[in-house]
């Protein structure tokens, strides 16, 4: 539901990690290397990286580097619709693959996340709703700070969020927007609208785009065979998988595999 770890006792193990919780990652001295989903990226003092739900992630190396590894699930933060829209504010747990590092006030954050440690640890009275108040306020911290680097603000729709969960739980499935759209207790037209509003695509080219994201995932990170990734995908035939997995990215899953395997 909730843990908070030091950044030495996650980053020395080096080995990619997947797990089905949002991940802050703090950073207060020394530096860090790691890659999110094989993009490189490197931690300074006093930034964050926000890696969603799913995203797998590993260090490369760890410089004398202290700070917070933060993970909640969505079911512990998201009490309302308020909530599904604050951690996706602004990109902040984007489920694009568009993960950045970000300069954040190291002062408020790092205190923030040692009164998380202590409220966990000790677990006084009704400690889980302050520890959300205090991820609240750590998260509005981080998006003042992206305003104030003067980045677009971006403010997603709580439905459209819910459809891209659901999508990433049902990659099996193959299921059509129609089926989202019933489960959601909405409609094909309004799924459309949101993501040509929040991503400039229709909806099923969203779910394209998760799915190819979810793909590279399982041929770097995983020991499955194109075939095996073609069917954990929902794809019954994999000479189907291969040809869209080359529309969406320009490269063949063999190719892409050698590559950018492990």
């Amino acid at each position: 539901m909730i843990q908070l770890h030091h950044i030495r006792e996650i980053a020395d193990s080096h080995q990619p990690r997947r797990i089905m919780r949002y991940v802050l990652i703090y950073c207060s001295s020394g530096l860090v290397d790691f890659y999110v989903d094989g993009k490189a990226l490197k931690l300074c003092p006093g930034e964050v990286i926000t890696i969603t739900s799913g995203q797998i992630h590993h260090y490369s190396t760890t410089e004398d580097a202290e700070g917070y590894v933060l993970e909640f699930s969505l079911d512990f933060f998201c009490k309302d619709d308020n909530d599904i829209e604050l951690i996706f504010h602004n990109g902040l747990f984007c489920h694009f693959d568009q993960n950045e590092v970000i300069a954040v006030d190291a002062t408020l954050v790092a205190a923030q996340l040692a009164l998380i440690q202590e409220e966990l640890a000790t677990q006084p009275y009704q400690y889980l709703i302050s520890v959300h108040s205090r991820i609240t306020l750590i998260l509005v911290s981080i998006n003042r700070s992206k305003v104030q680097r003067g980045d677009e603000i971006w403010k997603p729709d709580a439905l459209f969020l819910k459809f891209l969960e659901a999508v990433r739980h049902n990659f099996a499935h193959n299921y059509p927007i129609a089926t989202f759209a019933e489960m959601l207790g909405t409609t094909e037209i309004k799924l459309n609208e949101l993501a040509k509003l929040h991503a400039g695509k229709t909806a099923q080219n969203v779910v394209y785009g998760l799915i190819t994201s979810e793909a590279k995932r399982l041929l770097i990170y995983t020991d499955m065979s194109i075939k095996e990734a073609a069917y954990a995908l929902g794809f019954n035939d994999p000479y189907y998988f291969s040809n869209f997995f080359k529309k969406q990215t320009q490269v063949s899953p063999k190719l892409f595999k050698e590559q950018h395997g492990r």
